[in-house]
């Protein structure tokens, strides 16, 4: 007599597209925030549901916490896990509001005194977190925090008080970039994409390119990738390709990259989709279920990068 009751797991799907294959890996093995914004994305599922499953990270200071960024662990709301929140907010044309309006607080109640971010505030002490994201006291303001929330406020036409100094914390840090790593860059990237003067960004960008070229922060030849160096303090193999700068053609960044140098970067992203159906991730894991968390984020940006730039995944 059959069971009845839930449906066993579905056995590895015999097509051979890249969505089919992340599909069964989603199912298999994501939260449902991920496996909700999986169903948007690739599927013609609903924002609604997408919305919903990111409210259960919300806390009541506006900010969001819960692991919602995997790394760090606990309930306590952090610069990076916002950042998290609008950029799943912005892919689903929610990035406005008021939602976005409560965020806006949350962000002046924790900015530092130069009115920008600090990556992690000292409320992350006592609750797991990786060891490569130091806690300190009175933590300075970050590119890394900052930049990404900045342009994605600017590219969604939102207008608060929080962003001018904010804005201006970008600029001065983006235009005094010197020696630097490819998550700056990638934070860089993310503010000029949208800053609203598109000169002064243009111009920018332009320099942090030949920065990109000059320091050897992108692999151009994947099938060289130990010709490249891994930036200190990165974990073995952590290296950088054109397709982790210009996420979309559209981008500043795509710019520094012969079209070349730009395919070799996708087949080389594309080549990443391991036999489970997700893409692996490159940063150092210092614990299981974090890196299982991060893997279904990182199939599901691999697949919109490739769709971004015309690559066939279904």
């Amino acid at each position: 007599m059959a069971e009845t009751g839930a449906s066993p797991l579905p056995p590895t799907p015999p097509a051979h597209t890249p969505v089919a294959r992340a599909e069964h890996f989603v199912w298999l093995t994501a939260r449902v925030l991920e496996q909700r914004r999986f169903a948007y994305h690739f599927l013609d599922g609903g924002a609604d549901a997408v919305e919903t499953a990111l409210s259960a990270y919300r806390n009541e200071d506006d900010g969001y916490g819960h692991a919602l960024e995997p790394d760090l662990r606990g309930p306590v709301s952090q610069p990076l896990h916002v950042g998290h929140a609008l950029r799943v907010l912005d892919s689903i044309g929610r990035c406005g509001g008021q939602r976005v309006e409560r965020v806006c607080r949350y962000l002046t109640s924790v900015s530092t005194q130069d009115g920008a971010l600090p990556a992690i505030r000292p409320s992350q002490r006592g609750y797991p977190s990786a060891p490569f994201v130091p806690i300190v006291d009175d933590p300075p303001s970050e590119l890394l925090a900052t930049g990404p929330v900045v342009g994605l406020l600017h590219r969604n036409e939102v207008w608060h008080a929080w962003l001018f100094r904010a804005t201006d914390f970008c600029w001065q840090a983006v235009e005094s970039l010197e020696k630097t790593h490819p998550y700056e860059i990638e934070a860089a990237v993310a503010f000029l994409d949208s800053a609203p003067d598109r000169p002064r960004a243009e111009a920018a960008a332009d320099r942090l390119g030949r920065l990109v070229r000059e320091q050897r922060l992108a692999v151009l030849d994947p099938e060289d990738l130990d010709a490249f160096p891994v930036a200190p303090g990165y974990a073995p193999g952590e290296h950088h390709l054109p397709h982790d700068y210009a996420k979309t053609p559209g981008s500043l960044a795509r710019a520094w990259f012969t079209d070349e140098e730009m395919t070799r970067s996708l087949g080389f992203l594309r080549k990443q989709q391991q036999e489970d159906g997700g893409w692996p991730i490159r940063w150092r894991q210092w614990a299981p279920g974090t890196a299982l968390e991060a893997r279904p984020m990182v199939t599901i940006e691999a697949l919109r990068t490739l769709r971004a730039h015309g690559l066939p995944i279904s």
